[in-house]
């Protein structure tokens, strides 16, 4: 029997009432039963973190993110999960480094996450990493280039999956020293003003300077900046003999695109290239040689069928975004079905026995002990001769794999006796 709340009286229940609660006990009753089983279930998803930029200057290479980590989300829970569960990848834009943190934060404290995946920005990924390493929660960086998160800012929580600079710089450079591009040469640059364009400009300075190149100039470049005009004057004016870009997204497509309606006469190299920027670029407006981590006409029967999956479900082909973060949930799956966890420290125990990973190229790729930087091939690419492309993203020529099958993945990666990595 009920009490009044003031006086403590009884309160009279009707019939109604009555029944009414003997219906909520006969559902309780159903629910200890029955429900149970969906309930727990539904709680057993392994939630993993993603984090990357959906709007920005990169926010067309972070369309393709979310793409390829649902793609391979969807083929992991076809499949049977992860060790019986289903994987619930939560996709949020990191939208700025301060942004990204406090969203990492959140996914840990109040998402409950196993892991935190994703990035393409260094600053935001470098943010992420100290959430991380805070939380002792593993977080898979996967677009992030900068060599600082991997030297100077490493941690034992952060795995670097996308090439960093130094292999970037060491990939085009390779090409321009052979084709006596460098020494002797006066070198003008653009640098995006942030973490990697300062990093990148950096590793490019000191490769030109001990190829015995000539750095006339380097401006530095806001992130929103549009409009190149006031660049391009200043390239004009210093006449070099080669104009190398540090730059990043949509930057790289706006600079190709007004460059070409100057007509300056001066060649053109680049040390970072995202194939959507260059498709964005369009043929007739890219030239040079620009590195790449992955494209789509990449000739083995995993890219391949990787390739044509993804072009059936979206109805476009793959940007190099889009396969990183495909192959990356792939690895994260792998590493947790192999220690039957999604313990951290099970993880990183995985992540740093250097276990072999599919990621669908000729070599098998590996996660270096000491700095947990993926040892992978990269290439190089030009752009093909006019009248060669079938169609408005088939203009790029895509080179061969460096390192060269007979040499070592960590040919061009930075050293650990150059490296100040201390976990």
């Amino acid at each position: 029997m009920e009490h009044d709340k003031k006086d403590g009286s009884p309160v009279l229940q009707s019939p109604l009432r009555r029944s009414a609660l003997k219906a909520g006990i006969a559902m309780a009753g159903v629910s200890a039963l029955g429900f149970p089983a969906i309930v727990h279930s539904q709680a057993e998803k392994i939630k993993i973190g993603h984090l990357t930029p959906m709007t920005g200057f990169l926010g067309s290479l972070g369309e393709y993110a979310v793409m390829g980590m649902k793609m391979a989300a969807e083929e992991v829970n076809a499949a049977g999960g992860v060790m019986g569960r289903q994987l619930d990848v939560m996709s949020e834009d990191s939208v700025n480094p301060s942004l990204a943190a406090s969203k990492a934060q959140r996914m840990i404290e109040r998402d409950g996450v196993a892991v935190l995946m994703g990035e393409i920005n260094s600053a935001s990924a470098l943010t992420i990493s100290q959430v991380a390493a805070r939380n002792k929660k593993l977080f898979m960086s996967i677009g992030a280039r900068s060599d600082a998160l991997r030297g100077k800012d490493c941690n034992r929580y952060t795995f670097h999956v996308d090439i960093p600079v130094t292999v970037m710089v060491n990939a085009v450079g390779q090409a321009l020293v052979r084709d006596n591009m460098v020494k002797g040469k006066k070198i003008f640059s653009l640098t995006a003003d942030y973490l990697f364009g300062h990093d990148l400009s950096n590793k490019a300075k000191k490769f030109f300077a001990d190829n015995g190149g000539n750095q006339i100039g380097d401006e530095l470049v806001a992130t929103d900046v549009a409009d190149f005009s006031p660049y391009l004057l200043k390239i004009r004016q210093a006449r070099p003999d080669l104009v190398a870009t540090n730059l990043a997204g949509n930057q790289v497509t706006n600079f190709v695109k007004q460059y070409a309606e100057f007509g300056l006469p001066f060649p053109v190299v680049g040390f970072n290239l995202n194939t959507a920027d260059a498709w964005a670029a369009g043929e007739g407006n890219l030239s040079g040689i620009w590195p790449t981590v992955w494209h789509h006409d990449l000739q083995t029967p995993g890219s391949k069928a990787f390739v044509a999956n993804f072009t059936k479900k979206y109805g476009k082909i793959p940007e190099n975004h889009a396969w990183i973060e495909y192959v990356s949930l792939k690895m994260m799956a792998q590493a947790m079905n192999a220690t039957k966890s999604t313990d951290t420290e099970k993880l990183i125990a995985y992540f740093e026995s250097e276990a072999q990973f599919d990621i669908l190229k000729a070599r098998k790729a590996y996660f270096r002990s000491w700095d947990h930087q993926l040892m992978q091939e990269a290439y190089p690419f030009t752009v093909k001769a006019k009248g060669q492309a079938k169609d408005k993203q088939d203009f790029l020529k895509f080179g061969d794999a460096v390192p060269a099958p007979n040499q070592p993945l960590e040919l061009l990666a930075p050293t650990r006796a150059d490296s100040v990595c201390k976990m």
